[in-house]
């Protein structure tokens, strides 16, 4: 074996330009297999940690049909007190417009509780968020993100200050940060957000009226999302006469199963069009071969003359075939890193990531390894298969 690896090597060194050709389909086969497929893992991997920064537990119920038994502030607080529900917030907005002094801007409004800022894990820079004695006694305060003081006051500390919102004047008692991280893009920066009490939203709109139609729910401690979710639906189903289209709860979990799902198909079809570039690079590795064995018919004579026999010449040109498929995959291997290098320091301002799987690696590595055999088969066999007296005689 260690023989036919050392003939291999002389024989693509002594045919350097022609043996590069023949791997180049291969390194581009792995390199789009390696490349692609990382960037996908990359990107779900960057996803993924963007969903779980929004709290695995958190879960979004909206109401389509109240059954004339609308759900209120009250219902939410006495759900609260299940040992399997943690905390819950309503969320309802509104576009406004904010004035302090000469400024005006629009800003979406959100009537919502104390349980909101747990639940959404929004960080205060400043202040404090609502409380429950905010929303027991109709409060006009707000909490501000970093973006919507930023640009009504001109700076960010602007706790104890005024702003009117639809001509009700409010006071600032906190600012958050903005959340570059998440998903939806009401929160991220950018955005000019302001939080009031929902009863205070109710006062100043012209829309919204004391029916929650829509809340966040997190699952109590030691308890599962699962179990939460259910308990959840077994109190609407209650409350709803047991129509289960009348409501919906979603959750981070089924988000991140959803992406998962997807990012997982779409991983298989790019693979599975790197895998075609790399049975194309076989192809050529067979041709090659093929003449290479017809170049080499009187070496194959002698060598039979003098007793080699069928199975040693088969493994000679079987190793050769293999040997150049995995220096293409080692050459691909080594562009792919480079690549993914060069990538991951061009995008290195969004936060990605972008690193070169082990276990792709291998399936590279193997995937080569097969068709190196699958591919060299045919030519070795020809070889193995010459009569001594007619490969001696070829080329007269």
């Amino acid at each position: 074996m260690i023989q036919s690896v050392r003939m291999a090597l002389k024989s693509i060194s002594g045919n350097k330009m022609r043996a590069f050709l023949t791997m180049l389909g291969i390194i581009i086969g792995v390199m789009a297999l390696v490349i692609l497929v990382s960037l996908v893992n990359g990107a779900t991997g960057n996803v993924q940690e963007r969903i779980a920064s929004l709290g695995s537990d958190m879960m979004t119920v909206r109401i389509s049909d109240n059954k004339g038994d609308p759900v209120t502030i009250d219902d939410l607080s006495d759900w609260m007190n299940d040992p399997k529900l943690g905390r819950i917030a309503p969320a309802a907005s509104e576009s406004v417009t904010a004035k302090s002094g000469s400024e005006n801007t629009s800003v979406t409004v959100y009537g919502t509780t104390a349980p909101y800022a747990d639940i959404q894990k929004l960080t205060v820079l400043v202040g404090r968020f609502l409380k429950t004695v905010d929303v027991d006694n109709h409060s006009f305060v707000c909490v501000l993100n970093e973006t919507a003081a930023t640009e009504i006051f001109g700076y960010a500390d602007c706790v104890g200050e005024d702003v009117s919102l639809n001509g009700y004047r409010f006071t600032v008692v906190g600012v958050l940060e903005d959340n570059d991280d998440s998903l939806t893009s009401p929160f991220r920066s950018g955005s000019q957000i302001a939080y009031i009490p929902y009863p205070s939203l109710i006062r100043i709109s012209t829309s919204q009226t004391a029916e929650i139609t829509s809340f966040y729910l997190s699952a109590a401690d030691g308890v599962t999302t699962d179990d939460a979710k259910a308990r959840m639906e077994e109190l609407l189903l209650e409350r709803l006469d047991k129509d289960d289209d009348a409501f919906s709860i979603s959750s981070q979990n089924a988000l991140e199963s959803t992406m998962n799902s997807v990012t997982s198909v779409l991983a298989v079809l790019l693979g599975g069009i790197a895998a075609i570039s790399l049975i194309v690079g076989g192809i050529g590795i067979m041709n090659i071969m093929l003449v290479t064995v017809t170049e080499r018919t009187r070496e194959i004579g002698i060598r039979k003359a003098i007793g080699a026999s069928r199975g040693v010449i088969l493994l000679q040109f079987l190793v050769e075939a293999i040997v150049i498929c995995m220096l293409g995959c080692a050459i691909g291997i080594l562009g792919s890193w480079g690549v993914l290098m060069l990538i991951t320091t061009v995008v290195s301002g969004i936060d990605l990531t972008f690193k070169m799987s082990g276990a792709i690696v291998l399936i590279a590595v193997g995937f080569c390894f097969f068709i190196g055999i699958v591919f060299g088969l045919y030519p070795a066999n020809k070889a193995a298969r010459m009569a001594p007296i007619d490969a001696l005689h070829y080329g007269g």
